[in-house]
């Protein structure tokens, strides 16, 4: 048995040697090694919280960020039980308190990890007066540890806190560095995905916009060649935002363009995608869209509306249509679309938009709303149609008294010259 000068010289040793190791695992494996010496054990366990979960948050998953445990037949990672205060450990990390058990065969509060433990000793890990973490030792022999043992223990974990705290936010960054990384080539190969610039077509201006609020947009749109000079014009809007968001855009997008092109009709080829998307998505996701078809010879425009917000159809001579027919949002039990066409004439501006352009607020808390985007586009009717744009995401900045909006902005202009 080490006397207890040597066992704080060993302990200090130790605390210098892990401070300049930046890797949570090796970090908790060195602890465990120094303790085997210092203290004792048969088996012994380091559980390390994740910095931004409570433990007393019942719904918090995978609270766990590190364990290290030696002389346990099969290790085991039990969040749910940490997160419910049960287990000797469990308790240690609720409550704050070391406990010495003698005989775990007479403590409640035991959970066998091992037949043949008989005294278990566990201390908290705490950092700036917050537990982080437990330390666990167990041994074969009952009354195998003192008040003695816990002292040094919770002085041995109180300077190995520094450590593994250092560890996490190592990890932390790493972790940052690698999703901003991810979220960057998210964002390349979202940005291939929509076009690179708005169709030519004879008769007509068309422009539009996309403006994400975070790296990655909810929204689309599309502008997809059908031949005999026919434009597929398409906005959407998925349910959520990120990444989850975009990966269900882009199902949408390769759905989109593969059923327009091969269906016979444009109700029938939104009803396909709508059979995709129920197969790809869990219920908790829709997507919202208008999927329409402009004809430039006819001057016509076929619509459907699938739970989008409705297109403003501004007639040059006055008046303005609001293009509501089609369905439910995709993904909203079996699709059941519905189409509708109506005439494009000299003057005439189509506004598609998803709800990011309409739904910002000023300080007292009105929205924009359709009527003041209607307002603005009327304002300056005889704008080509990307100076439209630009009017309209200013005037709903100035509306806010904000630059950055709070959802996903896309906009699509076409108007006949």
């Amino acid at each position: 048995m080490l006397s207890t000068a040597s066992r704080y010289r060993l302990l200090l040793q130790m605390s210098q040697k892990v401070s300049g190791t930046l890797d949570l695992q090796a970090v908790l494996m060195h602890l465990l090694a120094a303790l085997e010496s210092a203290v004792g054990y048969d088996a012994a366990g380091i559980f390390v919280l994740r910095r931004s979960v409570p433990w007393a948050d019942p719904d918090a998953e995978h609270l766990i960020a590190g364990v290290a445990r030696v002389g346990f037949d099969e290790p085991r990672i039990d969040d749910p039980m940490l997160r419910s205060g049960q287990g000797i450990i469990g308790h240690v990390i609720a409550t704050g308190e070391r406990i010495v058990c003698p005989d775990v065969r007479l403590d409640p509060r035991y959970v066998k990890g091992r037949d043949s433990t008989r005294s278990e000793l566990a201390v908290p890990i705490a950092s700036n007066g917050r537990v982080i973490g437990a330390l666990n030792l167990e041994s074969d022999r009952a009354g195998a540890y003192s008040e003695e043992d816990a002292e040094l223990l919770e002085f041995f974990a109180s300077a190995a806190a520094i450590s593994i705290e250092k560890a996490l936010l190592h990890r932390e960054v790493l972790q940052k560095h690698q999703m901003d990384q991810q979220m960057r080539l998210a964002r390349e190969v979202q940005a291939g995905l929509l076009p690179s610039a708005p169709p030519a077509v004879p008769g007509f201006q068309v422009a539009a916009v996309n403006l994400p609020t975070l790296e990655i947009s909810g929204d689309y749109y599309d502008f997809v060649p059908l031949g005999d000079g026919r434009l597929a014009v398409v906005i959407a809007d998925v349910s959520g935002k990120g990444v989850p968001a975009a990966l269900i855009m882009a199902t949408f997008r390769a759905a989109v363009r593969s059923e327009l092109r091969r269906q016979p009709s444009l109700a029938a080829a939104v009803d396909e995608v709508g059979h995709i998307l129920l197969e790809s998505m869990d219920l908790s996701r829709f997507v919202t869209t208008v999927c329409g078809v402009l004809d430039p010879s006819a001057g016509t425009f076929a619509y459907v509306n699938c739970g989008h917000n409705p297109p403003l159809l501004l007639r040059g001579g006055g008046g303005c249509e609001r293009l509501d027919v089609g369905g439910t949002a995709l993904g909203f039990g079996t699709p059941r679309a519905q189409a509708e066409t109506v005439s494009l004439g000299s003057g005439d501006t189509l506004v598609l938009y998803t709800d990011g352009v309409v739904e910002p607020t000023n300080p007292i808390e009105e929205e924009f709303g359709v009527s003041r985007l209607e307002a603005v586009v009327r304002d300056h009717a005889g704008a080509p149609a990307a100076a439209l744009i630009d009017h309209v995401v200013e005037a709903a900045r100035r509306f806010s008294g904000r630059h950055e909006f709070d959802d996903d902005v896309t906009l699509v202009v076409v108007r006949a010259d």
